[in-house]
């Protein structure tokens, strides 16, 4: 596969990847219960916002890689 190719399905995977993070931390955000304190919450949004960032590096990473030689 050309780097080429690599970055046009990795573009895709990152964004698909971020969509679906944004609904499972909505959806994990929609279960706590509503008399959390303030701080709680920010802890679990600085952990949320961050969370895609490792599915991230790992697709760019793959996005990265030189074409085989022939």
């Amino acid at each position: 596969m050309t780097q080429r190719n690599r970055k046009l399905i990795g573009a895709l995977l990152c964004v698909a990847s971020i969509v679906a993070w944004a609904c499972l931390a909505t959806s994990v955000y929609l279960a706590f219960p509503p008399e959390l304190p303030w701080y709680v919450l920010i802890v679990y949004f600085i952990v949320a916002g961050m969370g895609w960032l490792f599915p991230a590096m790992a697709i760019v990473r793959w996005m990265a890689k030189p074409d085989a030689q022939a």
